[in-house]
């Protein structure tokens, strides 16, 4: 039974027409920083659990 998680997938960036430039708080680009935050700590956590050699 494989009972690995997946891999995290990283998120998206939004192209430049993305943004409406009218000063939305969070900004898609503010969001984008947060998710890509989350991932990399998704994926370092994902990476310890996975890339550990078999125990003996």
């Amino acid at each position: 039974m494989n009972t690995a998680s997946p891999r995290p997938v990283a998120p998206v960036q939004p192209e430049l027409e993305d943004c409406c430039r009218s000063g939305c708080v969070p900004c898609v680009f503010d969001l984008y920083e947060e998710a890509l935050a989350r991932y990399e700590r998704e994926l370092a956590a994902w990476e310890a659990v996975n890339t550990a050699p078999p125990p003996p």
